[in-house]
């Protein structure tokens, strides 16, 4: 056991060993536990026990009862990068793929955070600096006034009711970029961005990155105008330990740590509740997707007010909460009804989350 020994003391400690003709070594009195990381092959992840974190043990059956009720297929909780639970349901397993849908969003936000840190994009840039113009079917003069931040903000003043495609005749003017918060497919136009910027296809740059980096696996799946990213329910643990860790995997900054701060933080004044393509708890109002309805209170009340979280079609989940040093993901089909990211099954997870943490 390690002892505190006040500093008066301490120092004439060192003062008579420095006398002595024995040498003295004094431990560091401080002791710190690193965030572990799982191997970049993906050969050992080490695990942590409930009862090692004075959780409530009694408590875990029944959450794994309602994930599995609810049409869970994978769900992961890593406590300082250790998996603390582990479990698969309903014909899913370790191995299993599944879809990110808009949980994957954060992917091209961690993407640009590194583009940019590389000089080939720069987010306050015009997205016609890189695409052309003509990449929507608003006016020259109104199209840039379209920043990246925009995209990544979801702020781009374009009509988020004409559909899914980001064809230039489905991104047509509503107002100003900056003056009004809509959930629109057009995001995808920031890895058009790197495309260009980066001479490279999308999916490599991202491979070479950020996805072998860490030891994701996985992939982008065409789908319509836009690509979903599949991968088994690690990789998106993997991704949410790296996020966790502010932009570090062991010794590397994979994205810098300014850009994650600002990514999890407000990005402009109408949605105080997100960032950078990230839904933010702890504000006092939201928006939600299809709606121009500010709603009060947290965005998911029963969770901590730091967390941030990827949030994707029919319950795909990421929670991060720094102050509990928690990543916590969930994959499968929607819990109850058809979502487009935020759902009550996202308070009522929280609630049976809760008894056995606290």
């Amino acid at each position: 056991m390690k002892v505190l020994i006040p500093s008066f003391y301490l120092i004439l400690f060192l003062l008579i060993s420095n006398c002595s003709t024995n040498e003295t070594v004094i431990e560091d009195v401080t002791e710190i536990e690193s965030v572990y990381f799982p191997t970049v092959d993906g050969t050992n992840w080490e695990t942590k026990s409930i009862n090692s974190l004075n959780w409530n043990e009694s408590q875990l059956q029944p959450l794994l009862d309602y994930l599995e009720e609810k049409n869970t297929k994978g769900f992961i909780v890593l406590h300082d990068g250790k998996i603390v639970i582990e479990n698969y349901f309903n014909n899913h397993d370790i191995e299993s793929n599944w879809y990110w849908a808009s949980a994957g969003k954060t992917l091209t936000t961690a993407i640009s955070g590194i583009a940019q840190h590389e000089n080939l994009i720069n987010i306050n840039n015009k997205v016609s600096d890189y695409l052309g113009t003509g990449w929507t079917s608003a006016s020259i003069e109104k199209e840039q006034l379209i920043t990246c931040e925009n995209l990544l903000s979801m702020t781009t003043g374009l009509d988020d009711s004409i559909g899914d495609s980001v064809l230039p005749e489905n991104l047509q003017y509503v107002t100003d970029a900056g003056e009004r918060w809509a959930y629109h497919n057009v995001y995808v136009k920031m890895q058009d961005v790197i495309t260009q910027a980066s001479n490279q296809s999308w999916s490599n740059y991202f491979n070479t990155k950020l996805r072998d980096r860490i030891g994701m696996t996985g992939a982008w799946i065409p789908f319509s105008d836009l690509s979903v990213y599949w991968s088994n329910t690690r990789s998106m643990a993997r991704f949410g330990l790296l996020m966790s860790a502010n932009g570090k995997w062991e010794t590397s900054q994979i994205i810098p740590e300014n850009f994650i701060n600002e990514a999890t933080s407000t990005s402009q004044d109408i949605n105080r509740a997100y960032g950078y393509l990230w839904w933010l708890n702890g504000k006092n109002t939201y928006h939600l997707p299809q709606s121009q309805l500010e709603f009060n209170g947290e965005l998911i009340p029963n969770a901590p007010s730091d967390m941030f979280a990827a949030l994707g079609k029919n319950d795909q989940k990421t929670y991060i909460v720094p102050s509990k040093k928690l990543v916590i993901v969930r994959m499968g089909e929607a819990a109850d009804n058809s979502n487009f990211a935020l759902s009550t099954f996202d308070n009522d997870l929280w609630e049976k989350i809760n008894l056995l943490i606290d």
